[in-house]
């Protein structure tokens, strides 16, 4: 890396030893390299994955701050890929900004780009370890969306590894960033129910069904890699995503990996670890986890989609809170204290096209059993939470890599409200009572369920085949 904090662009990659591949890449220079007197102090920052969530809630988040430039997009499917150039170019062409997004079909293949400062990554739950850790050995900043990772072991390897990068991390657990979200946490951590004492959290739940007949590979998706660590298993749509040339109606629809274990867990980790993140700022135990579990739930005996259905969990915390999940509550957060309550909820807000949205009195976004609990201004001595600039997400992340102050998000607390999430699994799975040491991360004389902290992986593909 070169010395000189006003080395032009030439100098920068002649110096670089990886000059050769910046052909043809967007002529921004990577603020961390050119320091204060950069003519541009733009982040440059990869998408990894362009699907639903990274094209609809992601890119857009990154595009819209002038902070940041979003120069690179990664996508096993071809298609999407394109569909994602066009987005960033021509959102960039009306702000009269000329910029060439840069593609990739292999995200390992982008990181070593010496331009990028920072990464998004919005793929699959299985694949979201992997990338992350990646980008944090190449000294990236990180954006991943929720839940964290797919297991136990590797939430603890990302988080551990995150943290001694000093790698600025932000999941997406975008309520954090809303301000009703914010003041139900407040609240409650300033005593205004007294003694908390229950968390009543209400997810939606999957539905069974989805096609096992095997079908021919879209020649535009890379299938092969999209399995990743995961078994190998015939292709057909329901596993992964819609395809046809209808991309609008394909990022609607809800994909089909979302109901499969070997992708994902179902909405225990989906939409719980929204709620639980929540639930952990609210009770001020971010950094923990609850000490016993009971789940039970119905898991399909048919069709390709398998996550879980009907379910109900509680776990006891050592604050003498219990935390109570169950697919018939409204979806969103009720905390009760010995002097009233507090729900906390999206309202009617929406996020992609198959979010929930509740009606009548639960939609209203923050409520609580006497208006005085949330009309009283907090006083000086309560308890005042971080609020992310103007309410937004993507802005809190970017403004934490301009800072080098962390965002509202930190990879350990993710890694702890996705853990909350999959000891819940693991006893729904095993439908029994468990005990959890949260300060060695495992299961108190239970082997069984010990085991079930990690699985497999199928190399190359894993963050137990990587290169550390």
């Amino acid at each position: 890396m070169i010395e000189s904090t006003r080395s032009t662009r030439r100098e920068f990659l002649k110096a670089s030893s990886l000059a050769g591949v910046a052909i043809g890449f967007p002529t921004i220079i990577p603020a961390r390299v050119l320091g204060a007197d950069a003519p541009s102090k733009k982040i440059n920052i990869l998408q990894i994955g362009c699907g639903r969530i990274g094209r609809d809630m992601d890119m857009p988040g990154i595009l819209r701050q002038d902070a940041a430039r979003l120069v690179a997009v990664c996508d096993l499917d071809s298609l999407r890929l394109t569909d994602a150039k066009n987005l960033v170019e021509g959102h960039y062409k009306k702000r009269d900004i000329g910029l060439a997004a840069a593609t990739y079909g292999d995200y390992r293949e982008a990181l070593q780009h010496p331009d990028i400062d920072a990464v998004s990554v919005s793929t699959p739950d299985h694949w979201h370890a992997e990338p992350v850790i990646a980008a944090a050995l190449l000294g990236k900043d990180i954006y991943v969306q929720k839940p964290l990772t797919m297991t136990l072991k590797e939430g603890r390897e990302v988080s551990d590894v995150v943290r001694k990068q000093k790698c600025m991390f932000q999941i997406g657990s975008q309520q954090r960033s809303g301000a009703q979200f914010r003041i139900a946490c407040e609240m409650v951590r300033s005593g205004r129910i007294g003694k908390l004492h229950t968390v009543r959290i209400g997810l939606p739940s999957d539905p069974s069904g989805g096609s096992v007949e095997e079908i021919p590979v879209p020649p535009n998706f890379n299938y092969a890699m999209w399995l990743g660590s995961t078994p190998v298993a015939p292709y057909t749509a329901d596993r992964t995503h819609a395809q046809g040339p209808d991309l609008k109606s394909r990022y609607r629809a809800r994909p089909g990996w979302l109901r499969i274990e070997d992708y994902c867990l179902g909405m225990i980790t989906g939409w719980g670890s929204h709620h639980v993140d929540i639930a952990h700022w609210g009770m001020d135990t971010e950094l923990t986890g609850p000490i016993s579990i009971e789940g039970k739930a119905e898991f399909p005996k048919t069709g390709l989609w398998n996550v879980h259905g009907p379910y109900h969990i509680e776990m006891k915390y050592a604050n003498d809170t219990t935390v109570i999940i169950d697919h018939k509550f409204p979806n969103g957060v009720r905390f009760e204290g010995s002097d009233g309550w507090i729900f906390v909820t999206r309202g009617g807000e929406r996020v992609t096209a198959s979010d929930p949205i509740l009606k009548g009195a639960a939609s209203k976004s923050l409520q609580a059993s006497k208006p005085e609990i949330l009309s009283t201004p907090l006083g000086a001595s309560d308890v005042h939470l971080h609020e992310s600039p103007n309410g937004d997400h993507h802005l809190d992340w970017i403004t934490s890599m301009q800072t080098r102050k962390p965002a509202v998000t930190s990879a350990e607390v993710a890694h702890r409200s996705t853990s909350a999430c999959m000891i819940g699994w693991i006893s729904m799975k095993l439908g029994r009572k468990l005990t959890w040491d949260s300060e060695k991360e495992e299961f108190k004389d239970d082997d069984m369920a010990n085991s079930m902290r990690s699985r497999a992986q199928r190399a190359p593909y894993g963050i137990d085949n990587m290169k550390k």
